[in-house]
Parts: structure tokens; sequence; C-alpha cells
């Protein structure tokens, strides 16, 4: 089944200006590596910006993650810790971050929910959505693809580059070896869901390709197809993508007719005139209505799936 959505566009915004379609392009093509810092700064510097500052075009772009929070780690609901896995398929050992609802035990389990980052390793921005699904009854935990390097360093410029020096295939692995360890673990029941950002949105279709029966329900956002073999994937999917995100949009066409001739059940849905990395409240590709609708469509369906 194919669903297509169109939220209203949202009225709230932190911004008091209008970003230039081109800012927000050019932030994703150094998002992902294909220009450095330095381009993308002199790139903005060539706009007319009506009277406004490079730095403040420059500052609502990038990642400010005292934004992002949304559920403290205080928060007496949840418990939140450090985990580290076996990872024979990756680097050996992972290390990640578990957030579990207070309350559940080995008697009393709940279904736990992978939750894979981007390309910069684990930001303040995935354990807070770690924490948001361990408020709605999960156990949720995020893998440190950078926990081979000594972990996420604090920004997202070096984890950006420190990812990038890692084999794709070992962080595949790892993230093997997370799900796995999630799955085994004694707060949790046997049915299993992932859900990614970008890259993450990448690894969550991948290991459902990798994994097969053993992902109950895969929820990626603007995450490219997987590489692995689409008929294995069991699992049900729900992908979200932003409809000015031509990248990963060009992807979805033979994407979606590969998951069609393996009779795969997937619900898609575009969310007009926003950017790619619209769910991330840390920047300002960031749009309120679209990511709320998200994320409600990813609890009720991960509420119907992993029951």
């Amino acid at each position: 089944m194919n669903t297509h959505s169109k939220p209203e566009p949202s009225t709230e915004s932190r911004l008091t200006f209008k970003i230039p379609q081109e800012a927000f392009d050019w932030y994703d093509e150094y998002a992902h590596g294909d220009i450095d810092r330095r381009t993308f700064i002199q790139r903005l510097a060539t706009l007319g910006l009506a009277g406004l500052t490079l730095n403040a075009v420059a500052g609502a772009l990038l990642p400010n993650y005292a934004l992002a929070e949304q559920v403290s780690f205080n928060d007496p609901d949840i418990k939140a810790s450090y985990l580290e896995f076996d990872a024979p398929d990756g680097h050996g050992k992972g290390r990640g971050y578990l957030v579990v609802p207070s309350g559940v035990t080995a008697e009393n389990p709940v279904a736990g929910v992978l939750v894979a980052h981007e390309n910069r390793g684990l930001n303040p921005y995935i354990k807070d959505v770690a924490r948001r699904l361990a408020k709605a009854g999960y156990v949720a935990f995020a893998p440190d693809a950078l926990y081979p390097l000594g972990g996420y360093p604090g920004n997202d410029d070096e984890g950006r580059a420190m990812q990038s020096t890692l084999e794709r295939g070992k962080i595949e692995g790892d993230f093997v070896g997370a799900a796995k360890m999630l799955k085994a673990h004694e707060l949790t029941t046997d049915k299993l869901g992932m859900v990614g950002f970008c890259f993450g949105g990448y690894l969550s279709n991948q290991l459902a390709a990798l994994l097969g029966a053993d992902i109950a329900a895969a929820v990626p956002y603007y995450g490219t197809p997987p590489q692995a073999d689409i008929t294995n994937i069991k699992a049900v999917l729900q992908l979200h993508f932003a409809g000015l995100d031509t990248r990963v949009n060009g992807t979805w066409p033979d994407y979606e007719a590969a998951l069609k001739a393996a009779k795969a059940e997937y619900t898609a849905y575009t969310y007009p005139e926003v950017n790619h990395g619209f769910h991330n409240d840390s920047t300002a590709r960031y749009d309120q209505a679209s990511a709320e609708l998200a994320w409600q469509r990813t609890l009720e369906f991960f509420g119907q799936h992993l029951a």
C-alpha cells in the first residue's frame, strides 16, 4: 500500500527570517560530505540575504542541540544508561544509549526499538529520540557507530569526518549486533522495531533486508534503499520522505517497484515543501507540523506492529 499525505504547513517557526532554498540545498550537500564547511560558508556569502548577516543564516542551519531536548534524561518515567554489546560482524564490540521505561522488568517486558543515527554519530538529537520512544513505552537502544574511534566527539563536523573513515559494512555489522542484543534482552519481547534518519534511514532499510523476520517493523526517515536483497524484507515498513529532498526521492521509484515485486508490506508518506532532515528539531530544516505528524504516525505504527 502506498499512501501520501499533505499536512498543513507549519505556522510556527523559531526563525524570524526566511532562508533561501539554495541555502538548504547547500547545507544538504555539506551535511552529506559533498562539500566542506568552508565551501558551504562561501556559498552562503554569495546569496542576497536582504540585510541578514551570514552568521545568522549559518547559525540557523547548523545544529543547536539545546533546541532538541523534548524528553529530559532526568524524566522519572525513564531510565537512561550506556551498554556495550558484541558485534562479531562489525568492529567486535559496540556501545550505545539504552533507555528503559520505568517499571519494565524481566517479568513485564516490552518491545524494543533500535534507533539509527545520521552520518555523524550518536548526537544529542538521536539520544532524545531514544528517550521519546522510552517515554512512549519501548525499550530504546541507540548505538554509536563512532564507538570504535572513541565515540561521538561532541560536534557534528568532527563526527561526520570520523564516520566517513569507517567501512560501511562494519557499521552495518555493529548495528546487526545491536539488533540481536536488543531482541534477546531480558527486558524486551520478541518484537523488534527500528527507526532511523538519513544514513540511519538507509540502515533501517538495510537491516530489514539483512535480518528478515527478526525485525517486525521498520521506519526509515528519508533513507536510501538497501544494498542487501530486498526480497528478504519481512518487516512491515513505514517510510517518510521530504518533498524537497530530490537526492533521496530520486531513489524511491525503483525501491518502491522492488518492494511491490517482493510483495512487501509498506506505507510511504511524502511531506510537501519540507527539506531532508525535517524531523531534526536542532536546525532550521525542522518543520514542526510535518515532524509531529510523522512521529505520531511512527508511534501508531509501532503500536500496531510491536504489540
